[in-house]
């Protein structure tokens, strides 16, 4: 076995000199895609968060099947921050073909893991080096070829285990959950494990200042991604017609979603009480989405950017005809195909006035994990009250990647399934007319398909109509009909989430946010009032249309800072036309790499507008 390579001795008195860094770090995996790292990362991940330690993960991987690099990092955090971490302090370098370049990338004093034989240590002398012959060390667990690339996985964690003091124990438990009835497989990969651990204790001395401590931080809290969050609540607010076509990165949402309704949408007699349609593409999709709602059913359908370009006509088509439809965009990077398997938040314009002609939809906007269960129940019952399409915005950043989670609440609230009138109903009604306003909300009246009542006849169009569903050219007609769909829209702004605000004592600017942009924003803040004595407000928007305290938030500060995910400030223009004359000192601060935002970014970018604004 190899020794460690001989250390400058600048280096050895600069590690010397370092204090301990304990839970507060950020671990970079590099591997080729496809090399089946996916089991090694998580249980570096899940080991760290059973010591009672926040922990989250990110996975940044290519849109091929195999081959290019991917990169997964583990945000360790004690304060519990879990935005990503623009820097690396410790990289594990597994892919030759990025190596050169994810060394190039750390600064001076962070931590390289690495397979031997790629020797980095020869790149750059201002960093410590642990070189680890993975491969050989899997050879002697296993030898099949194949499988021995993927256990080489597994020995670093061992490694990583034995240098910054993860509990083997919690190292086993994770390997253990992971390959859950499989106990070949869990055997060989806690050997290799063990291995990994033994090499590091036998040739290696530890140099860098980075370790975990068990904490209790962790405690009752689970690991999970949006997209099973948000199946999870579609399954318990009761959608029983899901149609889909595969869209990355949306297509684990349906996935879970089937996998939880063949699991607890079977009768007493073994036939299920839902229907999945994969349709031929989204246009399809949505259609059929649509179709069951006019029905009466819960139905929804899931997909990205380029599915909900396709599906414009016919969700002008739900609007006008004033259909329960509910629809989850799962952004992805854009135009075109853009980059399918990066994060944005550039759909926001595109759901908000989607189709032709005169249309504003309901747009919720999940930032947790717990939104995205919990707004997966509110989207349908805002879809049935307010008889229109619910979209529901998540992105990559939050769908695809691990968060640390409070269980969920269980729903304790009826479903609301909004003005439906019964035969009963229908007796006490001098004239049903499909689309008159009875209420002065906006909302009208409806019923379903098959209610045994002569004046329960359900006629839809998407063409000019009157109230009672007749075909009309009449201008006045037309006019009613889109004015009274407007007033439903003012309506909904009191029905749909409302904003998070928060306003210390001494903040004279104000921050507004909404989505996974709001992951980083606690650590952001505190680094402007740590850091710059900068105290801010933050106004969280977590549906559209935007709710009426807007305005008196613009009010209250001198200047405000919309934080977003795409290139043009799509959320802000929205928030200009709301403020008028106050628009002028809300500026936008873009961010559209495709990686997740990050909390040094944003606070460096403040500072550099306040030093703009006061020159």
């Amino acid at each position: 076995m190899s020794t460690t390579p001989s250390q400058p001795v600048a280096e050895k008195s600069q590690q010397a000199n370092r204090k301990p860094i304990v839970n507060d770090f950020s671990i970079q995996v590099a591997t080729p895609n496809g090399s089946g790292s996916q089991s090694s990362n998580n249980v570096l991940m899940r080991s760290i968060f059973q010591m009672g330690i926040p922990v989250s993960g990110k996975n940044l991987f290519p849109s091929n099947i195999q081959g290019l690099p991917t990169w997964f990092t583990i945000r360790v955090s004690k304060d519990g921050y879990v935005g990503r971490k623009k820097e690396t302090d410790i990289l594990i370098a597994m892919n030759p073909q990025t190596a050169r370049e994810d060394v190039e990338n750390l600064d001076s004093g962070q931590v390289v893991i690495y397979d031997e034989p790629l020797k980095l240590n020869k790149i750059r002398d201002d960093l410590v080096y642990y070189p680890v012959p993975f491969t050989d060390l899997a050879g002697e667990v296993i030898s099949n070829v194949k499988l021995k690339k993927l256990v080489a996985n597994m020995v670093y964690v061992g490694s990583a285990a034995e240098l910054f003091g993860i509990d083997m124990e919690e190292v086993e438990a994770a390997i253990g959950k992971w390959f859950e009835g499989k106990p070949k497989a869990v055997d060989f990969n806690v050997k290799a494990a063990h291995l990994g651990a033994e090499y590091v204790r036998e040739n290696l001395e530890k140099r860098d200042p980075y370790q975990v401590a068990g904490m209790q931080a962790t405690q009752g809290k689970i690991i999970i991604d949006g997209n099973a969050a948000s199946a999870l609540g579609c399954l318990f607010a009761g959608a029983t017609v899901m149609t889909w076509y595969p869209i990355t990165p949306s297509s684990s949402l349906c996935e879970t979603l089937i996998d939880y309704l063949n699991k607890y949408r079977i009768d007493e007699n073994g036939k299920a009480t839902f229907a999945v349609i994969q349709a031929e593409d989204e246009l399809a999709a949505v259609g059929m989405a649509i179709g069951a709602g006019w029905a009466g059913a819960r139905s929804m359908t899931s997909t990205s950017g380029p599915g909900i370009s396709l599906m414009s006509e016919f969700v002008g088509l739900d609007y006008y005809a004033e259909i329960p439809c509910v629809i989850f965009d799962v952004q992805r990077v854009g135009p075109s195909t853009g980059l399918p398997t990066r994060t944005s938040q550039g759909d926001v314009s595109s759901l908000y006035y989607l189709s032709h002609g005169d249309t504003k939809h309901i747009v919720l906007l999940p930032a947790s994990m717990a939104e995205c269960f919990d707004f997966a129940g509110r989207a349908f019952d805002l879809s049935e009250r307010f008889q229109q399409p619910v979209f529901v915005a998540s992105d990559l950043d939050l769908a695809m990647n691990n968060w640390m989670a409070d269980p969920f609440d269980y729903p304790d609230k009826p479903y609301d399934r909004g003005k439906v009138l019964s035969a009963a109903d229908l007796d006490k009604v001098e004239q049903f007319a499909r689309y008159r306003d009875v209420d002065g909300d906006g909302i009208p009246y409806r019923t379903l398909p098959g209610t045994d009542h002569d004046n329960a006849a359900f006629f839809t169009r998407g063409s000019g109509r009157n109230e009672t569903a007749n075909y009309s050219e009449r201008p006045e007609d037309f006019t009613g009909q889109m004015d009274r769909l407007n007033r439903k829209h003012r309506t909904a702004r009191k029905h749909v989430p409302q904003p998070e605000i928060e306003e210390p004592e001494g903040a004279e600017i104000g921050i507004i946010a909404y989505g996974s942009t709001d992951v980083a924003m606690s650590e952001c803040r505190d680094q402007l009032r740590d850091e710059a004595g900068v105290e801010t407000a933050y106004y969280r928007i977590r549906a559209l249309p935007l709710c009426d305290d807007l305005k008196e938030f613009v009010d209250r500060y001198r200047d405000l800072y919309v934080i977003e995910q795409n290139r043009d400030g799509q959320m802000g223009d929205l928030i200009r036309l709301e403020v008028g004359g106050q628009s002028p000192k809300v500026h936008k601060i873009l961010h559209y790499n495709g990686l997740p935002i990050d909390a040094r970014f944003m606070s460096d970018a403040i500072l550099e507008q306040e030093k703009a604004n006061k020159s």
